[in-house]
């Protein structure tokens, strides 16, 4: 079955030929028809003979909008166009989204030029002939929402290869759509300069883009990754829209931007007029709240009611509008009309059932029914093409259809029935069309940002105080330094300073302990106690550490088969699009099933990063052996949300998913517990109640373990007792950092996830005090758009009396209430109804900290946000912003409290980091000394406090490669003070964040690989490397070469080059003594003095000859270098 096939047939139906006649007069008519018909109703009118120019269809909601043109778009193509409405109110103090603002002015400008072409005779887009209408889908936000002239009036941006721009030109012409200039590209809407390449972030491109000019010229344009910075494909243009659209009075609305000649369809006009209701309501709120926040009430009560009037031109002003343009309005209901032509009726829904969907079938067949089945993928299809001919049921007039329809319907005048996914199984898998984003992770960035008297650890010289970064000459040549200030050598005296060459920040890292550190003394003795100090405590968590790896590396489990076609079919279907990290831990977790060593593996992530669908993942993997799958969860109500998401994802296959928790009955617990003995159940799905000697398996392949911390000291016992055969996934939302991933590698398989969805946007956060007003505008504004709210009040004792309370605010809103002393079924009812929309704000305890994950729900309240701890308020963030839609979070005090220094820092630092993967910069507050001690298996936050996380977790990496028998030495400094013009030039690199950065990663690089990585991101982010950046990455050459003959120093002094320390064999040094006369040796300090006359009549050598001849000295008069 073609798409033209299907709406050739429901075009020739009675009641819809007779609705299609109707919908050419100008007036307003209502016709009764199921929700599944309404897509394919639309494209009907868009192909009728004497059809409009353009069809426009107005939803209730943004979402709806969304579904609805991926549906159309599956039939008629590109003359679909979605018209988004701003997330925010037009005069809340928060910005629309770039990526939203560049996409209504991209679908105006299609709509435009597709105008522009019929009147000009050249049809549409591109030149070809238009066949059938345009179909513009918006919700009734958008459609009353003033457009302002950035939007309606704005015009494409084309930059090709080969174009002249002047550069200055360009950058003003960003600005003035809207872009902000920074220094590293990481959002859209942004746009940084370096140099020749200008990288910008087009809101409506999947990846950033990067610009190579020479001179005025475009010379090449190339498509790159945020994560890494690195190119990615080249392109011959882009198109650039703007990204913001200011408010002015010159304004109109979206009918006047329409052509002449449209339709207006409207879906479910009754709550299209009450969601129209609601919005002026909502804006006014939100205006006397601003009213009272910055007037205070007598104020906003004498001028604020005279002023205060909305924007949104009202639903039946529009309708007016029309009316008089002689436009014609088509309302689609599903409430029963007693005139309407129409005769529709929804699709059976089987849930699974699919004996009973055997039975229908036939059915209809014998009564020579027409049969259309719509699944997602071509996979599906083919499953349910052998699925009909194992139960020899013909595909005589039954039709298979790949496309993502959401629900069917039945035309009885036709005899036509169109069956969705979501008809057959219960759920539909969400598949949609995807770009693959790049599968490895290269290494992400993580640009050093410091500020003066922010605490640093040096490895070698201890805690210190940053003060700045200067440029000094030394022997003629300039250099990079940080300045560091310890403390003074004797009491009375300044504090000392040291000077740390830009090549040796590697050896420095940012201190987080937990408390306020004492600066330490340069040359004194006390920090290589306290390094001691560190090191001996940590070596005997490493011996355990390596011998539970010993253990496991002897032990015998199951080596799972490589991916099977269902494997790839269920992982082609995921509804988003992965991100390098969530790819790149998808390959280890695979990896270790498919090895004979038992899987012990953790992926760690942020709160919505996608740890879940990793194990959907694996736990499919292991169901394909045969082998069973336990998921272990902390509480009740994520037993309920991973069986509903592992259910969904597994809707088509032939996996039974079941769940054990305390919300099941005894019957039901009995009977899942006799089929899980019996292997009838693939994967099981339950809290610690797995873990008693009840539950018996019939071959248990796989443990997935969920927060594995919030589990007791019993229940870790009996997992680590698993651990010896089965194969176990941990996922764990606390963050860690890439430093530790280091050090457990080969001890316990750590995987994480660092890089967020890319269409995730980050949460709108306010922290304030509690206004009433603003609390009621919020709730008010989440309802407009058909969301939910979570309202946080962690007091059970008057929990039900904030409830009461919201309602007379809100008297329009759902309200329900869930805490954790309520009986389990009363608890379990809640959250399954808000679950299912039946509510419109939770008003709950912290219960819904831990992964309770509703797409629906986009704002979070929080009272009393001051009681409750950082790690808290984070994971309560996550809980929103994982639909399309911008996300919102309240955080609230009492507005009579004082608030201590405690809670000021919590609240500041939950407004400060409210970006993406904020995660690691809150954990880095509050959790990572707790958590760190817990993770390597002992009690260190003392240590961890003294010597600083960085620098402790580099000590038990080096005690584990020692334990392990493959000890590396201990880091050590390299000095190079040679007369050398080697630096990153500021005319080159300009911000100093970036500068830092490259020289960090220049320090750590410990081969000619990793050196040329660095050369080829240089070229690649910045143009073309200059003489001064080219020298410094010759240094990092001959600092390998140093490192691999053990030599620590090589500086000038007084006319000579001294190499220390070196042990040269008696032959080696006569040699150089014969080549270089006067150089001499001294054996108690094993230090090698050669005199520059070396380079003849120039004594003051250039610095590309300095480091030719140092090359050249240290591999052949010397030693080998190092192999790379």
């Amino acid at each position: 079955m073609t798409a033209a096939g299907l709406i050739s047939a429901v075009a020739k139906d009675p009641g819809v030929e007779l609705t299609l006649r109707e919908s050419l007069k100008a007036d307003v008519r209502q016709v009764s028809i199921t929700p599944g018909l309404r897509p394919a109703l639309v494209a009907c009118v868009a192909q009728q003979v004497g059809h409009p120019d353009l069809v426009l269809v107005v939803t209730a909601g943004s979402a709806q909008a969304s579904v609805l043109a991926k549906q159309l778009k599956s039939v008629l193509g590109a003359n679909v166009f979605e018209y988004l409405a701003w997330e925010t109110l037009l005069h809340e103090p928060l910005k629309p989204s770039p990526q939203v603002v560049a996409m209504r002015a991209s679908t105006m400008s299609s709509i435009r030029d597709r105008e522009q072409g019929e009147q000009s005779g050249q049809g549409g887009q591109g030149g070809q002939p238009v066949g059938e209408a345009a179909v513009l889908v918006t919700s009734v936000r958008a459609l009353m929402q003033p457009i302002f002239a950035d939007v309606s009036q704005a015009k494409e941006l084309r930059i090709q290869v080969g174009q002249q721009w002047q550069r200055e030109a360009l950058l003003s012409e960003l600005v003035e759509r809207g872009f902000e200039r920074v220094d590293l590209v990481q959002e859209r809407g942004e746009f940084a300069v370096r140099g020749s390449i200008v990288d910008l972030f087009v809101p409506v491109e999947e990846h950033p883009t990067r610009l190579q000019f020479d001179d005025d010229a475009v010379e090449e344009i190339r498509t790159f990754s945020i994560a890494d910075q690195r190119s990615l494909d080249s392109v011959t243009s882009i198109l650039v829209w703007p990204c913001h659209e200011r408010i002015s009075s010159a304004q109109s609305n979206l009918i006047d931007l329409l052509p002449n000649n449209f339709e207006v369809v409207v879906f479910d006009p009754d709550r299209v007029r009450a969601r129209a209701e609601d919005l002026i309501v909502t804006d006014l709120a939100f205006k006397e709240s601003n009213w009272h926040t910055s007037f205070g009430d007598a104020r906003a009560l004498s001028v604020g009611q005279e002023t205060v009037v909305s924007e949104y031109a009202p639903l039946a002003d529009v309708q007016e509008q029309a009316r008089q343009l002689d436009r014609s309005w088509l309302e689609l209901t599903p409430f029963h009309q007693e005139e309407s032509p129409l005769e529709s009726a929804p699709s059976p829904v089987f849930r699974g059932d699919l004996t009973e969907l055997l039975a229908t079938l036939q059915r209809w067949r014998d009564d020579q029914w027409q049969v259309v089945i719509a699944l997602p993928t071509q996979g599906a299809i083919l499953r349910m093409q052998e699925f009909l001919n194992e139960n020899e049921v013909g595909l005589k007039r039954i039709e298979l259809w790949q496309s993502p329809w959401q629900t069917g319907f039945v035309l009885p005048q036709s005899k036509l029935v169109l069956l969705s996914e979501k008809d057959i199984f219960g759920k539909g898998s969400g598949s949609s069309s995807k770009q693959r984003m790049p599968a490895r992770r290269k290494g992400d960035l993580d640009p050093l940002t410091l500020t003066r008297g922010e605490w640093l650890v040096h490895y070698q010289h201890g805690v210190g105080r940053f003060q700045e970064v200067i440029s000094r000459e030394v022997a003629g040549a300039t250099r990079e330094y940080l300045v560091v200030e310890y403390a003074a050598s004797k009491r009375g005296l300044p504090a000392d300073l040291l000077y740390v060459p830009t090549d040796q920040l590697h050896m420095i890292s940012k201190y987080v302990g937990g408390e306020t550190p004492s600066p330490s003394k340069l040359g004194g003795g006390d920090w290589q106690k306290t390094k001691s100090r560190a090191r001996k405590a940590v070596k005997d968590i490493a011996d355990q550490l390596v011998r539970l790896y010993a253990t496991r590396a002897q032990a015998k489990g199951m080596t799972f088969s490589p991916d099977t076609p269902w494997q790839r079919e269920l992982e082609d279907a995921f509804a988003y699009v992965e991100t390098p990290d969530q790819l790149v831990c998808v390959d280890e977790v695979k990896a270790d099933m498919e090895r004979p060593m038992p899987m012990d593996r953790v992926v760690a992530g942020d709160v919505g990063y996608g740890k879940t669908e990793i194990a959907v993942r694996a736990a499919f993997k292991a169901v394909q052996d045969g082998k069973q799958v336990a998921i272990l969860v902390p509480t009740t109500l994520l037993v309920q949300q991973h069986l509903n998401t592992f259910a969904e994802r597994y809707a088509g296959f032939p996996v039974n998913v079941q769940a054990l928790s305390r919300f099941s009955t005894e019957k039901e617990a009995k009977e899942v517990l006799a089929a899980l003995a019996e292997g009838q159940v693939d994967v099981i799905i339950g809290t610690h109640r797995l873990l008693t000697p009840k539950v018996k398996f019939h071959d248990l392949g796989l443990v997935i373990v969920d927060e594995e911390q919030r589990f007791g000291v019993e229940h870790k016992e009996f997992l680590k007792a698993l651990r010896t055969n089965v194969d176990v996934l941990t996922l764990s939302a606390t963050p860690i950092p890439r430093t530790l991933e280091m050090a457990l590698t080969g001890i316990r398989d750590l995987s994480v996830i660092q890089t967020p969805p890319e269409e995730r946007l980050p949460v709108l956060t306010y922290v304030g005090s509690y206004q009433e007003a603003q609390v009621a505008a919020a709730i008010r504004r989440e309802l407009v758009r058909d969301g939910q709210v979570f309202f946080v009040h962690n007091r059970v004792d008057s929990i039900d009396r904030v409830a009461l309370r919201l309602a007379e605010l809100v008297p329009e809103a759902r309200i329900g209430v869930a805490h954790g002393q309520m009986p389990e079924a009363a608890l379990e009812k809640v959250v399954l109804d808000f679950w299912a929309g039946e509510f419109d704000v939770l008003v709950c305890t912290t219960i819904v900290e831990s992964g309770l994950d509703i797409a629906n729900a986009n704002t979070l309240i929080v009272d009393a946000a001051d009681k409750l701890g950082l790690a808290q308020l984070h994971q309560l963030r996550g809980r929103v912003g994982r639909s399309r839609e911008r996300a919102h979070a309240y955080f609230f005090y009492p507005p009579e409290a004082s608030l201590n220094e405690s809670a000021y820092e919590r609240l500041s630092t939950i407004a400060q980091h409210n970006e993406l993967g904020a995660g690691m910069a809150v954990a880095m507050k509050d959790l990572e000394i707790r958590g760190a001690g817990n993770l390597l298996g002992g009690e260190q936050s003392g240590h961890i406090a003294e010597v600083g996380f960085d620098l402790y977790v580099r000590l038990v990496s080096e005690a584990l490669a020692a334990a392990k028998g493959d000890a590396s030495p201990e880091m050590q400094e390299i000095r190079i003070d040679l007369p050398l013009a080697a630096l990153l030039p500021v005319d080159y690199i300009a911000e100093e964040r970036l500068r830092l950065d490259v020289y960090r990663r220049l320090g750590a690089a410990t081969t000619d690989d990793e050196l040329t990585a660095i050369r080829d991101e240089l070229r690649d982010r910045f143009g073309l490397i200059p003489r001064e950046a080219q020298l410094l990455l010759e240094v990092g050459r001959v600092k390998n070469i140093a490192r691999a003959l053990n030599i620590r120093e090589i500086s000038s002094h007084l006319g000579t080059v001294r190499i220390s320390p070196l042990d040269l064999r008696e032959s080696s040094l006569m040699r150089i003594q014969r080549l270089y006369p006067g150089a001499k040796y001294r054996n108690a300090t094993k230090t090698l003095v050669v005199p520059t006359d070396i380079f003849g009549e120039h004594a003051h050598a250039t610095s590309q000859r300095w480091l030719s001849w140092l090359e050249s000295f240290l591999t052949e008069e010397v030693g080998a270098p190092i192999a790379a």
